[in-house]
């Protein structure tokens, strides 16, 4: 099989409620759609969400890598089975770019393109192979010694930085749904944590595990004081207290902390993966798709995880379609140990749906295994063209 045509498509979409952190506000996402056709009509959907914060990407930066990057290795190259199609795509390198003013690259650059590259092509290789993205997941180099197929996952769900009368509904919400586990952002200036913990624990109780995120909020120095007051309320785990420039900090801090530290905006890449190893600055990954690179490379952390003794969790990003959460889906309903899982909040919070399936969770979190070939979805060509704003054939007949 061969590339027959590769396009490219900036695609906003709106958020159904403003969702809040320490970080960042967000009503919107500049998403970029891509679209792969093989040689023999097999057709694939990819999608990356550009992170200024997190990868140092915006939609103009990863324009930018699509107009300026020689795709001819991939339009001339023949594969015979959806493992070819991955290797030349982790082989695959972009062109050297610039960030927009004021971000600083890091490894991780580029990351969102490559993961939407990556599962447009995935998707429409494993199709023509008339396998899904699971099949291959099971049969990838990174994961087949330790990966394992089930029907069945459970996500949890998440509490943002708001008002306290939003606090009350949304925890209500969440007990409602019977949430095994629910994520509580804290460190947001101007709201006490104290304050919205012992509202979540006094709707949902001390039963559910619930965990934090800093979402880099904190400094070093403040973390132990700031964490004290909150650990009467039983957090599993807190991700990124501190921002990236102070990672290396978090050796100490696990020294002085009884609750087990996450990575998210510092674990981008197999590079920030073995630093933290070496530098044993956590003990939990935050493994997300579309800031890690996509499934080969996410794969590659996950396996880098097992080898040594560090939990991880298959994170989402704020606003994913329905193609991200098939993708999430078919890799959580095929990774073993998975602490913790997010995603497949589609209904929920994306105003436009481009899939033809809702992947929304159901009663309890639940997300059943996906079947059919690629990302066993069908996206909405039509609706996909109507909400673009920027177009792009990187490969034409």
């Amino acid at each position: 099989m061969r590339i027959h045509r590769l396009t490219a498509f900036q695609v906003p979409i709106a958020l159904k409620k403003p969702v809040r952190h320490a970080s960042h506000e967000r009503r919107a996402n500049e998403t970029l759609i891509m679209r792969c056709v093989m040689d023999d009509g097999s057709c694939g959907w990819g999608e990356g969400l550009p992170r200024p914060y997190v990868t140092g990407e915006t939609i103009d930066s990863v324009w930018r890598h699509l107009e300026q990057s020689d795709f001819s290795s991939l339009r001339d190259a023949t594969f015979f089975s959806a493992s070819d199609a991955s290797r030349a795509i982790d082989a695959f390198r972009f062109a050297i770019v610039t960030a927009d003013l004021g971000i600083e690259i890091r490894e991780c650059f580029g990351n969102s393109v490559r993961c939407a590259l990556e599962l447009a092509v995935l998707d429409a290789a494993c199709r023509a192979q008339e396998i899904s993205l699971g099949d291959f997941i099971l049969q990838h180099p990174a994961a087949i010694d330790f990966a394992k197929s089930r029907d069945e996952v459970f996500y949890s769900g998440a509490v943002t930085s708001m008002t306290p009368q939003s606090q009350w509904v949304s925890a209500l919400k969440m007990k409602l749904f019977a949430f095994r586990q629910l994520k509580v952002k804290v460190g947001t200036g101007g709201i006490s944590d104290v304050d919205v913990l012992r509202r979540v624990r006094r709707i949902v109780g001390r039963k559910v595990d619930l965990r934090l995120d800093a979402n880099e909020a904190w400094h070093c120095s403040e973390v132990a004081s700031r964490m004290a007051p909150l650990m009467s309320f039983l957090p599993t785990s807190l991700e990124q207290p501190v921002p990236h420039r102070e990672v290396a900090g978090l050796k100490q801090i696990r020294s002085e902390l009884s609750v087990p530290i996450m990575l998210d905006e510092s674990l981008c890449c197999r590079e920030d993966a073995q630093r933290a190893i070496v530098g044993q600055w956590c003990d939990l990954f935050n493994v997300r798709l579309s800031k890690c690179g996509g499934i080969s490379r996410s794969l590659d952390l996950v396996a880098l995880a097992h080898q040594h003794g560090i939990g991880y969790q298959l994170g989402c990003q704020v606003g994913e379609t329905g193609i991200l959460s098939a993708a999430g889906r078919h890799f959580a309903c095929n990774m073993p140990d998975i602490r913790y899982l997010e995603g497949s909040f589609d209904r929920f919070l994306v105003r436009e749906s481009l899939t033809e399936q809702d992947l929304t969770f159901r009663y309890g979190g639940k997300g059943t295994r996906l079947h059919g070939y690629g990302l066993a979805v069908d996206i909405n060509e039509c609706r996909v063209r109507e909400l673009a704003v920027r177009t792009l054939e990187i490969i034409a007949p």
